[in-house]
């Protein structure tokens, strides 16, 4: 009975060790969005797959990034106030802890000049608001490996 007991005590401690390990192996995003409504449906559909941090906008993500935290990626809205996405892109890209996390940019305006420019200053791929969830999800796991 003792056997048992100390048989199952062990299974247990290393099934919640495997659990965390599984847990910890998960990729990151950063997700930057003004818009909490915009983000929850985003995590919605990606925290099952991923471990999603939000932030509310790009200064308070830089703070995040700079306190140590490394994503793997990094998903954020084009049209925010005090810092843009654009502007928070050449913020990552020109910083050399930073510039190798992938980004892909949300944008509610379709502007083909605008996709440009940012492709052209790092973005890795762009998707247009209103968006199809299960697209965002392939881009995501396109961006991640």
């Amino acid at each position: 009975m003792l056997y048992q007991i100390i048989v199952l005590f062990l299974y247990c401690r290393e099934n919640k060790k495997l659990q965390y390990i599984q847990k910890s192996m998960k990729k990151s995003i950063l997700l930057v969005d003004d818009k909490p409504e915009i983000a929850k449906i985003i995590m919605l559909y990606l925290s099952s797959l991923y471990d999603v941090r939000y932030e509310e906008n790009p200064i308070k993500a830089i703070t995040w990034l700079n306190e140590g935290n490394m994503p793997d990626g990094i998903i954020s809205d084009l049209n925010m106030p005090e810092m843009n996405g654009e502007e928070f892109l050449c913020y990552l890209k020109a910083n050399a802890l930073f510039s190798h996390i992938p980004v892909l940019i949300l944008s509610s305006v379709e502007s083909s000049s605008n996709r440009i420019r940012l492709f052209e200053e790092g973005a890795e791929d762009f998707i247009l608001k209103p968006f199809n969830p299960e697209e965002l999800r392939v881009r995501v796991k396109r961006l991640l490996r």
